[in-house]
């Protein structure tokens, strides 16, 4: 049985470094192909460190960290992020950002990924934000390294009354398997009112 914990504080502080692994596994996936380097999930992870509003969802079988999802105030994230939103006529202190899903692919279809969204909605609205967004990485359709089978998750995110908000796009930069530096990646937002 797995079991599901809101980790703030303390707790997330400790999660971290588990955290950190699972990101570097999972995302190196498609879509992200993500070559990640502790030394760089540690620095990114901060933000979660730091922000007193933020929230991880940890999804554990026994002791042993399966999947995690994150959040913090939108203000509390990368500035990048915040920038994306000028237009939108919605301050940014109205949005919580729910940054990472990660989840072990032997741990999925088990329906961990819409709990991961109702906790983490859950700490919005308790936060008193209205609004919870996301982002997902774009890749071309005729990516080389685009899997024959690959899916988006367009289906879920829309079932759950997410929906793309047009020209809401951040970039933001990691490492691509096979490359040798990092290089900036198109993410579009996806938001629904609480």
């Amino acid at each position: 049985m797995i079991d599901l914990r809101v980790l703030t504080g303390g707790a997330l502080d400790a999660a971290l470094d588990d955290v950190a692994a699972l990101r570097i596994a999972v995302f190196r996936d498609w879509p992200y192909l993500y070559d990640g380097t502790v030394e760089y999930e540690r620095s990114y992870l901060e933000s979660y460190r730091n922000s007193p509003a933020a929230v991880l969802v940890g999804a554990f079988d026994g002791e042993t960290l399966v999947g995690a999802a994150t959040g913090t105030p939108m203000e509390d994230h990368a500035a990048e992020f915040g920038l994306a939103f000028a237009g939108v006529g919605l301050a940014l202190d109205q949005i919580f950002y729910c940054a990472e899903s990660v989840l072990l692919p032997a741990y999925r279809g088990l329906g961990i990924g819409h709990r991961f969204f109702d906790l983490r909605e859950g700490h919005a609205r308790n936060l008193g934000r209205s609004h919870v967004a996301f982002c997902s990485v774009i890749r071309p359709d005729d990516h080389p390294l685009r899997p024959a089978f690959a899916r988006s998750n367009d289906a879920f995110w829309r079932g759950r009354g997410y929906a793309p908000l047009p020209g809401v796009i951040a970039a933001f930069e990691w490492t691509d398997l096979g490359q040798t530096a990092p290089s900036k990646k198109p993410l579009q937002f996806w938001m629904r009112a609480l």
